[in-house]
């Protein structure tokens, strides 16, 4: 049976709002400003591959053994297909480097579109949940320091 739980590592604020103003400026159109972002964040192809699996791990896992949803066929065969997915975008990074950002930010929106829009909900409102949702638990992973450094004067 396969792993049912893959962690992941928490990514810092910095690389979230990176990667998800990359995602929007590519789902806008607006070149100019992606290419900015990729030009401003060299790393942007393995960025996009860590929101990619914070986007396609939970929609395509398989349940928890403490879930009372019980595993079908389609489920596993969903599983595998994330799988697939991930190691494909894996795959594509490791040939076009850097130049893969924007393959990848368009596979991306492609599945966002696909499987996570429902009714009246668009690319755009998603993006924006799942920014928020990613930012918020990288900022409890990486929390900001609780206070700066006080210095102290004395006066003579």
């Amino acid at each position: 049976m396969p792993e049912t739980t893959i962690p992941l590592t928490p990514m810092t604020p910095d690389a979230v709002m990176s990667a998800f103003n990359y995602l929007r400026a590519v789902e806008a159109g607006d070149t100019e400003a992606a290419a900015e972002f990729v030009a401003a964040e060299p790393r942007m192809p393995a960025l996009l591959l860590e929101v990619a699996e914070r986007i396609v791990i939970p929609v395509t896992n398989l349940p928890d053994q403490d879930q009372e949803e019980v595993p079908c066929d389609a489920s596993f065969a969903l599983f595998e297909l994330g799988i697939c997915f991930l190691g494909t975008l894996r795959s594509w990074h490791e040939q076009d480097g850097a130049d893969a950002a924007a393959g990848i930010a368009l596979a991306v929106i492609r599945f966002t579109a696909q499987i996570l829009t429902e009714g009246h909900e668009d690319v755009v409102d998603i993006l924006h949940q799942l920014n928020a949702v990613s930012l918020g638990q990288a900022m409890e992973a990486h929390p900001a320091p609780t206070s700066a450094r006080t210095v102290r004067t004395t006066t003579v």
